[in-house]
């Protein structure tokens, strides 16, 4: 059997990519974070963790995370609230999905799983 364990994350500040992750995912410090370091873990227990790694390009990495809901409207609403930004797309006509920006510009997508 085979499972993803881990997602690393490139991030230049931990303490600004713990802060949104954790709120963004409802998630939580594993351990304390050291200066380069942090896995974050869900907060109920289920779940892939996501681990944050520093690096020192202050440009945004080739990765990104899909995040579904059944209420995407609203999900996207409270990350731009966390400090997430909409980055510009040139959406198909059904698309299901809407591209954001974390505080350090790495793209993600929050999916619509009811479409």
């Amino acid at each position: 059997m085979i499972r993803i364990g881990s997602i690393v994350w490139g991030v230049v500040d931990i303490g600004r990519a713990v802060a949104f992750w954790s709120e963004a995912l409802h998630y939580e410090l594993k351990y304390p974070a050291s200066d380069d370091w942090a896995i974050l873990v869900p907060k109920n227990g289920d779940g892939i963790q996501l681990s944050l790694s520093k690096v020192s390009s202050p440009h945004a990495r080739r990765h990104h995370i899909d995040i579904f809901t059944d209420e995407p409207e609203a999900e996207v609403n409270r990350l731009l609230a966390l400090g997430a930004v909409k980055k510009p797309w040139d959406y198909p006509p059904d698309a299901d999905y809407v591209v954001l920006q974390d505080p350090e510009g790495n793209p993600f997508c929050v999916v619509d799983i009811n479409h």
